[in-house]
């Protein structure tokens, strides 16, 4: 593995990993390495792989426990763990963190590509810990005592389609609430990052009025062109985010065409504030 390398795309997030085959089991070294790149640039994207769903589960594997079944999304027949995301059946063009709104949010994603369009349905994805840098100090000393509901009951997109509708109703069928804080330390890192996205829906302790003028603001800072890469998928590509870290974004913008992802999750922990206090459920699943 002579042409193994790790070069950034962006001055402050994401890289790309070249002579890597991902089909193929990695070395300690290199697992640590890009291990370590995981952490650093908080996603990595992975060009010209000939993979399966089972290599890909056992690359996401390596990061920890599997996500053995989404609370609502439907998956692969047989593989409970791959989780099909086609543009017939949703498009998630809104900014969030992986199912927030549970007291777990998953560790970290990864996507391959499988069917793609002629053209558009490139993936955003932000860096929360660079917008938290980013507040001025008198912004910061506030978010860093707010704590965020976040609810499956915002931001679901309508397709103006059946199957959309379906897939709609069924993510909807149970109401999922939980309360986070607003800024999270990474339990690997210990770095401070900003967890919100379209599950952040109000601020505890404030109305709904009040507190979304307050979200809108520190989204911003996520959002900061600096703070995101934008990923043109190809065939045979892979990328991996570290969710307890960044926010995503898929670009609604192929029209009528197909657009197939293949999604393996990571079991994620419960998230912590910068006081120690730890998430917890304000409604499951009712």
């Amino acid at each position: 593995m002579s042409n193994f390398e790790i070069r950034k795309v962006g001055g402050r997030i994401g890289a790309e990993v070249l002579g890597v085959d991902l089909s193929s089991e990695l070395s300690d070294s290199v697992w640590s390495q890009i291990h370590e790149a995981f952490l650093q640039h908080k996603v990595l994207f992975f060009r010209d792989q000939d993979i399966s769903d089972e290599d890909q589960l056992a690359f996401a594997g390596r990061f920890g426990p599997l996500t053995q079944t989404h609370p609502m999304m439907r998956t692969v027949d047989g593989t409970p763990q791959v989780i099909p995301i086609d543009g017939e059946d949703q498009r998630a063009n809104h900014w969030h963190v992986d199912i927030s709104f549970t007291q777990a949010p998953s560790l970290g994603t990864t996507l391959r590509s499988v069917t793609l369009p002629p053209y558009g349905g490139d993936t955003l994805v932000a860096n929360g810990a660079a917008g938290y840098k980013d507040l001025p100090a008198e912004l910061r000393e506030i978010a860093d005592k707010l704590w965020a509901v976040h609810t499956n009951h915002a931001e679901q997109p309508r397709l103006g389609t059946e199957r959309g509708r379906q897939v709609r109703k069924a993510f909807l069928a149970k109401r999922f609430e939980t309360a986070h804080p607003v800024v999270r330390v990474h339990p690997e890192s210990g770095e401070p990052s900003l967890l919100l996205g379209g599950f952040a829906q109000r601020l505890v302790g404030m109305e709904l009025r009040e507190s979304r003028p307050l979200i809108d603001v520190l989204q911003a800072y996520v959002r900061r062109p600096e703070n995101t890469a934008r990923w043109t998928w190809r065939p045979g590509d892979v990328l991996i985010f570290d969710n307890r870290s960044t926010q995503h974004y898929g670009v609604d913008d192929y029209d009528h065409h197909k657009r197939v992802l293949h999604r393996v999750s990571i079991t994620g922990d419960v998230p912590v504030g910068l006081d120690g206090k730890s998430s917890y459920v304000i409604e499951e699943g009712e």
